[in-house]
């Protein structure tokens, strides 16, 4: 009977521990909302000098 003790003394533990679901959490609480950065349009002007950098040429990339 040792043995059937431990194995309901083992199972009360577990029971203790794991024997309920945690609570649920609100989608409100897993959600973080930010605001969105203005436009900015320096950002997205032309800019001449380093215009060659956003192209992609596969001989270039070849060193040709």
């Amino acid at each position: 009977m040792e043995g059937q003790s431990m194995i309901d003394s083992a199972s009360a533990a577990r029971h203790a521990r794991f024997g309920k679901l945690p609570e649920r959490i609100r989608y409100e609480d897993m959600v973080q909302e930010e605001p969105v950065t203005l436009h900015d349009p320096a950002r997205d002007a032309y800019n001449p000098e380093g215009s060659w950098t956003s192209f992609s040429c596969f001989a270039a990339d070849l060193g040709l």
